[in-house]
């Protein structure tokens, strides 16, 4: 349910909050431009007790939420959100582009990767230092070890960082290396994790499962803000069809239909899309276009030797292109880097 408060000020909000725990429920306060509202969420039966509340003097009204995804649909909160995550914001007209290696190998590799990334204008560092990978014998990345060196490329660049946790055990530790925590597509669905990203304090990149709808793609992010974590970006990498030219197929108009279900942010992963390093940039052109709020690119300094995805990373040369190519699409379409 949602109670639209007629009354901002503290003690009013905190006495309806108070009231709805008092009732069963979890209470989510959203303050919005032109309203603030708090969100009720809980077991679906016996929900018409909060219609109750509509009797306090800062109370405006009850209604419930009729979409599945409570937290995340624009029932709730009509503006876009902005995610902060260091230096860089997600949204409302903040555009981040995410770049680096697929893995880190080294930190030669890394620093290099930052360096490159940083002076052709990217907002954030992204490596995997942990390596969901389809064989046991791939590569499966420098771990602990791999995070100390995305930080340190981080820090040395002023770039805050996005990793990706595989288990909810892992949560905690890339939480303590990186400014922003990756669920990968393999993981969309793995509700522990979810709950684990939920609980942290640190924003979290949500990507789409390739076989999932978006609607199933909105209620994961609805497990990460039940926990109490309002700071989720989507991104879309592609969906698996029956095509074979590319890894996965781009979604492309999803970014327009989240965008009118959802306030959360969006972004593309036009490397994982594709597969292939030409067709990212104009793919990457195409999310700009689409409205997307952001994009995560793959570029590494020396593909050819990569240790996992150097079919799909641009050279150095290539990404600066890319972001040349970008900037009078991010003018027209009214967005900031």
């Amino acid at each position: 349910m949602i109670i639209v408060m007629a009354s901002s000020r503290p003690e009013d909000v905190e006495h309806v909050v108070q009231k709805v725990e008092e009732l069963g429920y979890k209470a989510h306060v959203i303050v919005g431009v032109e309203r603030t509202v708090v969100a009720a969420v809980g077991d679906e039966r016996g929900k018409e007790r909060l219609t109750a509340l509509e009797s306090l003097a800062h109370v405006e009204r009850v209604f419930p939420i009729l979409k599945p995804f409570k937290l995340a649909g624009r029932e709730v909160r009509h503006e876009d959100s902005i995610v902060e995550c260091g230096s860089a914001k997600i949204g409302g007209g903040h555009f981040c582009v995410m770049a680096g290696p697929c893995s880190v190998e080294s930190e030669e590799q890394v620093n290099s990767s930052a360096q490159i990334v940083k002076a052709a204008g990217a907002t954030m560092l992204r490596g995997g230092a942990f390596k969901p990978r389809t064989s046991p014998y791939s590569f499966q990345g420098m771990e602990l070890e791999g995070l100390k060196l995305l930080q340190a490329a981080g820090r040395a660049t002023g770039l805050p960082v996005v990793t990706e946790a595989t288990t909810p055990e892992q949560v905690g530790v890339v939480a303590e290396y990186a400014d922003m925590i990756q669920i990968g597509a393999r993981n969309m669905q793995n509700y522990g994790l979810l709950r684990a990203a939920g609980k942290s304090d640190k924003p979290v990149l949500l990507k789409r499962g390739m076989m999932s709808t978006i609607n199933e793609w909105l209620m994961s992010a609805e497990y990460i803000m039940a926990e109490g974590n309002p700071n989720v970006v989507l991104c879309e990498r592609g969906i698996r069809t029956f095509e074979t030219e590319t890894r996965n197929t781009l979604d492309i108009q999803a970014v327009p239909v989240i965008r009118k279900l959802s306030h959360l942010p969006i972004i593309i992963d036009p490397s994982h899309a594709a597969g292939r390093w030409e067709l990212v940039l104009p793919m990457a052109c195409a999310a700009v276009a689409a409205g997307a709020d952001g994009i995560m690119v793959e570029m590494h300094p020396n593909p050819e030797v990569a240790m996992s995805d150097g079919q799909q990373s641009l050279k150095p040369k290539r990404f600066s292109m890319l972001m040349e190519a970008i900037r009078p699409l991010l003018q027209v379409m009214n967005k900031t880097l």
